[in-house]
């Protein structure tokens, strides 16, 4: 007796489909070509969500940066007094506190300029 996979191809084939919902030309009309498209798009997303934290660091990184210019000192310096300092403060919380508080920002500043 022969199986017949017509239910679960079909099965596989919409849900890859329905998937691809929104995609451009065959790439969601096609099934082979729709596949590749699908294992693809997991791929750049996968990567996508790597490159996001690297890129929120970076903007965190080039605010403070910038805030801490204009109070004199640069930002590898500032981060190295703030160690010495003991303020344990990650970037996020720095740029965070640049756009939303700069007046307690630049407290920490001349907090952290004290330190030798």
């Amino acid at each position: 007796m022969r199986v017949k996979r017509g239910v679960h191809a079909g099965a596989k084939h919409h849900k890859i489909l329905r998937a691809n919902k929104g995609y451009r030309m065959t790439k969601r009309r096609l099934i082979r070509v729709a596949t590749q498209a699908y294992l693809h798009a997991g791929e750049y997303a996968h990567s996508g969500r790597k490159n996001r934290k690297r890129d929120f660091r970076q903007l965190w990184i080039t605010r403070i940066s910038e805030a801490t210019k204009q109070n004199g000192l640069s930002y590898s310096v500032f981060m190295s007094k703030l160690k010495a300092a003991n303020i344990d403060m990650d970037r996020k919380v720095l740029a965070n506190l640049v756009t939303q508080d700069p007046e307690i920002f630049e407290e920490i500043v001349d907090k952290v300029k004290t330190v030798n």
